[in-house]
């Protein structure tokens, strides 16, 4: 089954922080992102001074297919849209590319706690 990666779970794995086993085991089975995302985390390894051609070879290695956004997908994200949710842009893309699949996101991010299709690695 495919689990979709939220930027901050492909962060928290690149960074060795609490939760990267969770995603290392997602990442070797069937992973998937949406550009959405893997730009946030782009921008987020290069904002700290890391080697975002090493981490993305590293993500690669692993299988991870990365999806484009689809206009259906924007639809979808803007629907989740509700004000002082704390779901931002590329939180609501994720959850959009989770719903395309049908599968199971994984995140860090604790306000999305309520959605049954979510898991949290920590």
């Amino acid at each position: 089954m495919t689990t979709v990666l939220d930027a901050s779970a492909l962060l928290a794995f690149l960074g060795g922080e609490p939760g990267a086993d969770a995603v290392e085991e997602a990442l070797a089975d069937d992973a998937a992102c949406s550009t959405v995302n893997w730009s946030e985390t782009a921008q987020k390894v290069r904002a700290a001074g890391g080697d975002w051609p090493v981490a993305a070879a590293l993500l690669a290695g692993y299988g991870l297919t990365v999806h484009d956004a689809t206009t259906a997908d924007a639809e979808r994200a803007a629907r989740r849209w509700v004000r002082g949710s704390g779901l931002s842009l590329g939180d609501r893309f994720c959850l959009a590319l989770g719903d395309r699949l049908d599968a199971t996101v994984v995140t860090a991010d604790t306000a999305w706690k309520d959605d049954p299709r979510v898991r949290l690695i920590r």
